[in-house]
């Protein structure tokens, strides 16, 4: 097992590792937060018929009684209705103040049951127990949770970190190809904006059994890359935004095909891609990065562009958290493993869209 603690003061927690975890929450809580009486477990339709009753015995055997409550598998729960019809069953379920939260998930059930305990009596601990490989090395660590607006995505949530991130890899093994290659996008990711060595690794792999047998040690550098930026940058008003590598391009493609179409990763796959071929164009990347992208990306059968106007993508970018009045801050990369970022003015975005 793996520990990575990320040192944020009052608000510190530890990121715990290994295969399997899962049976071991309950004795976990109970150590971490010994006044805790009861648990929601937050979970979806997917997840919960594979691992609830586990978690549940876990807790159980720890004391601590929980109430399950279930929320539609998909990005498309990620909303404002699923949220409060979630409030609303934390409320009945008689939470208090000194209870816990527990998401048991992927990215969707962490970010949204991390706004619910951000939000529920002006905030309750909460713990993440991520479930897919994308929640595993990012969404789950960090403290941004939110959920979606008509608007865009992310456009309503909080900076609220957990009381700890529990990762069990062994449940990656459960996961379908497509969502496995989903979170290797995430990771492909931290290999470009951050470490070579890693982009070399992913990039090696024979196949996804090798992936697999080392996926603690890819979730764990990950998490640790993320970790050192958050210390620097928690609230997102500077470095942090590296994190946001192929994003701008690939949530507008997200919104455009309002979430049903390509993943979160897959979006973040043809964002990377499209504006690194670009930046190539303009001088700004070393050349022959793109093609390194796109041979990885092919490899997992990442997508690499999508049939969406450019018009459409700059109407969805104008309403991204990214863009602050005039100028937006995209990352660029110098090189495999070493991103930067650049602020760029509206009027001249077009130019990094081709």
């Amino acid at each position: 097992m793996q520990t990575i603690h990320v040192d944020l003061g009052s608000h510190a927690y530890d990121v715990e590792i290994g295969n399997g975890i899962l049976s071991q929450v309950g004795a976990k809580l109970r150590v971490l937060l010994p006044g805790v009486c009861k648990v929601a477990i937050i979970s979806d339709s997917n997840v919960a018929p594979l691992y609830a009753a586990q978690l549940h015995d876990s807790l159980a055997v720890a004391g601590l009684p929980s109430e399950l409550i279930v929320i539609e598998a998909g990005e498309q729960s990620k909303n404002m209705q699923v949220l409060s019809d979630v409030l609303e069953k934390i409320a009945v379920a008689g939470l208090s103040r000194s209870d816990v939260l527990v998401t048991l998930g992927g990215g969707v059930v962490g970010d949204l049951g991390g706004f619910a305990a951000a939000s529920y009596m002006r905030g309750i601990a909460f713990v993440q127990v991520p479930t897919s490989l994308l929640a595993q090395i990012d969404s789950s660590v960090g403290g941004k949770v939110a959920v979606d607006l008509k608007s865009g995505k992310n456009l309503a949530g909080a900076f609220y970190q957990p009381k700890a991130v529990f990762i069990d890899t062994e449940l990656l093994q459960s996961l379908p190809l497509r969502f496995l290659h989903d979170g290797l996008a995430e990771a492909i990711k931290y290999g470009c904006i951050k470490d070579k060595d890693l982009f070399i690794k992913l990039a090696g792999y024979v196949d996804g059994a090798e992936l697999l047998d080392d996926a603690e040690y890819i979730v764990a550098r990950c998490c640790e890359i993320k970790a050192r930026i958050i210390e620097q940058d928690e609230f997102d008003m500077g470095l942090r935004a590296l994190l946001n590598f192929g994003h701008t391009i690939g949530h507008a493609v997200e919104q455009y095909y309002s979430y049903g179409y390509y993943t979160h990763g897959e979006g973040v796959a043809i964002g990377m891609y499209q504006l690194t071929r670009r930046t190539e164009e303009m001088g700004l990347t070393l050349i022959g990065t793109a093609a390194k992208i796109a041979e990885v990306l092919q490899k997992y059968n990442l997508p690499m562009e999508a049939d969406v106007e450019k018009r459409v993508l700059l109407a969805t970018m104008e309403r991204d958290k990214k863009k602050n009045g005039n100028s937006i801050t995209l990352v660029i990369l110098n090189d495999l493993g070493s991103g930067k970022l650049q602020k760029i003015y509206w009027q001249d975005i077009t130019e990094y869209l081709g």
